[in-house]
């Protein structure tokens, strides 16, 4: 097996094919994925995390694609995270990074992957918060994690992001189905994609009209800015950047720049747990001890809730 501190070293130094191994590594769940997790440690805490969520066919990938261009003019590293859809038959993500983004291919300052979320709800991959640290760890100043999509149960991004970006589109009455889905509460910037369209003030206007009227302040002082974009173009997408640097600004302004940080590790150290914890009742309980638990809450015997203390005490020994 290829030395871990070797890779380690070599993707500090931006090495895509290091840094692809690490990833691989993560995402499937490497017997020493915990002694990765440890040589990565030191070298994390750098890089922004921006998430970019939205309902299918908004143009999250080719807004990504659009801040991808902006930011490496602006000299800036970056990681790219696509979260898709899994494939029923392999697991793998059904659309590849190279069809997406194939114009940054052969730029070492960029790195991007699709990772499959493999039936994990919320809109990320369980092993999305990994595959950032070695991002992190990997030098990118910039980390952009785009999510399959968006509803009432995906706004995990938001656990994982400094700045979340929710797109929508004109004609698509994503201003009232935002409202519907509390994605109003999650945004930190909203970026109106395809403004070349008709509809695209009305749409502007309409989730202006409702961030009022719910009031939406994220913090002291930040209004939730609403950027007009045409990203098949690039229209818009530097002021898409100037709004995601304000927010940057803001955060350290207001000595905040430690929330988004703290809120991953949250989230890491809940999900790390309860992976662990899945494992021990698998394990102890055994598959034939649950289904006979299982009967008896079927047959009336047991109610579920007695029938999980069982579990947590074959657990706890």
């Amino acid at each position: 097996m290829e030395d871990l501190e070797r890779l380690v070293a070599d993707a500090r130094e931006g090495v895509p094919r290091a840094v692809g191994k690490l990833v691989s590594l993560v995402e499937d769940a490497s017997p020493r994925l915990r002694e990765l997790a440890a040589a990565l440690a030191p070298y994390t805490g750098h890089a922004r995390v921006v998430g970019l969520t939205g309902s299918p066919g908004v143009g999250k990938s080719t807004t990504t694609s659009a801040l991808v261009t902006a930011l490496r003019a602006d000299g800036r590293r970056v990681g790219v995270l696509a979260v898709d859809p899994s494939s029923p038959f392999s697991g793998g993500a059904l659309l590849g990074d190279r069809v997406r983004m194939s114009e940054h291919a052969t730029d070492p300052g960029v790195f991007i992957r699709s990772m499959a979320t493999r039936g994990h709800l919320g809109g990320l991959a369980a092993a999305t918060p990994q595959a950032l640290r070695v991002l992190d760890a990997a030098g990118c100043d910039v980390v952009l994690v785009e999510t399959v999509g968006v509803g009432q149960s995906e706004v995990e991004v938001v656990a994982l992001s400094d700045t979340t970006v929710v797109l929508l589109a004109p004609g698509m009455g994503d201003g009232v189905q935002a409202a519907k889905a509390g994605i109003l509460e999650v945004a930190d910037v909203f970026a109106v994609n395809k403004a070349d369209r008709d509809g695209a003030d009305a749409t502007v206007r309409e989730l202006q009209h409702m961030m009022r009227l719910n009031r939406v302040e994220k913090g002291p002082s930040w209004r939730v800015p609403v950027v007009r974009t045409v990203a098949s173009s690039g229209q818009g997408i530097d002021d898409l950047v100037a709004a995601l640097d304000d927010h940057h600004t803001f955060l350290a302004d207001h000595d905040r720049l430690g929330e988004g940080p703290r809120r991953r590790a949250r989230a890491e150290i809940e999900a790390i747990a309860l992976a662990d914890l899945r494992a021990r009742i698998r394990s102890l309980a055994g598959s034939t001890a649950l289904d006979a638990l299982a009967e008896r809450v079927v047959d009336g015997a047991l109610d579920p809730f007695a029938a999980a203390d069982e579990v947590v005490a074959s657990v706890r020994g």
